[in-house]
């Protein structure tokens, strides 16, 4: 099952890869080799924003259960969000040196996720601040719950209601779709791949957190 697994994993990769470097800019031009990093930083994106709403969620199970594998569970979320979104954050800004002719603009966009990424990373602290497991497992699942309002207004609502350098986004504000069908096939088979990838990253994280926790038998 896990060579399965493996097999398809590097399939799906290979996938993206053929259909950001060959597929999609074939009907693109300049847009379309300039933007192949798209493929892979809005779908990292997409992975951070669904690590921090599953954190939330599971510190919702920790706080209803008390069981240590919800509160494990949350942390192993919020540490993928980070990391996917720092790599977002990262892509991001090669895009805009790319476009934009900087690195970094302030943009809307750009400061919510680095807001976000701050955000989080104070949980971490929070985490690391406290030494008895119950006392940390329930203020950092309350903390968690806050994400429930603070990542869907910075990562969907902050962009839109001021003016971004960024592109419309896939839907736009009318609830269309405005993207060129090749470029849509590719991002969303990204998409989901990046959110298989991230779910299971979570499964080894929280085997690897479980047992860091484990007793040494006497």
């Amino acid at each position: 099952m896990k060579n399965l697994l493996a097999w398809l994993l590097w399939l799906w990769i290979s996938a993206v890869i053929v259909g950001a470097f060959y597929y999609a800019p074939l009907a693109m031009g300049f847009l379309g080799e300039s933007s192949r990093i798209l493929f892979f930083h809005v779908p990292m994106a997409w992975a951070s924003f669904l690590g921090f709403i599953a954190a939330a969620v599971w510190s919702i199970r920790y706080l209803r259960s008390r069981n240590p594998a919800h509160d494990r569970a949350a942390a192993a979320a919020i540490e993928l969000g980070l990391l996917f979104g720092v790599l977002a954050t990262v892509t991001g800004a090669v895009w805009a040196r790319i476009m934009w002719g900087a690195y970094w603009n302030w943009d809307p966009r750009q400061t919510s996720i680095l807001i976000s990424l701050l955000f989080y990373g104070a949980y971490l602290a929070l985490r690391g601040a406290i030494d008895d497991q119950d006392t940390r497992g329930r203020l950092s699942a309350a903390y968690a719950i806050l994400g429930i309002v603070v990542t869907p207004f910075l990562f969907w609502i902050v962009p839109r209601i001021t003016y971004s350098l960024h592109p419309e986004p896939v839907i736009n504000a009318e609830g269309k779709i405005e993207m060129e069908s090749r470029m849509q096939h590719v991002l969303y088979a990204s998409g989901l791949g990046f959110a298989a990838l991230f779910f299971w990253m979570h499964d080894l994280a929280c085997r690897v957190a479980a047992l860091r926790e484990r007793k040494p038998a006497p």
